[in-house]
């Protein structure tokens, strides 16, 4: 079996990937996270996680690498991680009471060959006022979350309905990339 390497710094990542049972190691790498006026969203996270797989196939050549990048999107604008508390404010004051689109792209690469799927989840919101967003905020959660918030924590307890993959919020989505290594393994 070739060896895996999982080109992602994300605890969350780390421990969906140990979910599916590949042996792997990681490494971390440096990819410019800015999206170009001409890109669409989906366009952005799919370059996205393939920059971040082949950053990491040029770290290991013989390795197969698995990148990864999730991104929110409400009204086609696309919620990064926020910067500071008002910046909170403002993105989880638009995803309030309402749907938004969490996209993840997951791609695998080798020397030989390359894939990238995208994956789309709807998400609900209930309403949240400012002091909810402000107690949330002092957890220390939306720091490092696209959108401002974490499905698997905190966060959760905003969120009323999800119509596709729940991992794929988390920031991998399990079958897909199971059916991606296999390809490649």
């Amino acid at each position: 079996m070739k060896k895996l390497l999982l080109a992602s710094g994300s605890p969350r990542r780390k421990e969906l990937l140990e979910q599916l049972g590949y042996p792997f190691t990681v490494c971390k790498t440096d990819v410019e996270e800015q999206k170009q006026d001409v890109e669409s969203a989906r366009d952005y996270v799919a370059r996205l996680s393939l920059d971040k797989a082949l950053a990491g196939l040029q770290q290991q050549p013989d390795s197969v690498v698995l990148g990864s990048d999730t991104i929110v999107v409400v009204d086609e604008e696309v919620l990064e991680k926020p910067d500071n508390l008002e910046h909170c404010k403002v993105m989880l004051s638009k995803l309030s009471g309402r749907e938004h689109q969490v996209i993840t792209a997951v791609s695998v690469v080798s020397k030989q060959s390359k894939e990238t799927q995208v994956i789309d989840t709807k998400v609900w919101f209930k309403p949240l006022d400012e002091q909810e967003i402000e107690a949330y905020w002092q957890t220390g959660e939306p720091c490092d979350k696209a959108g401002s918030y974490g499905i698997q924590g905190i966060g959760g307890r905003f969120v009323t309905r999800i119509e596709g993959s729940y991992h794929a919020v988390v920031g991998l989505p399990l079958y897909e990339t199971d059916q991606l290594l296999k390809r490649f393994l």
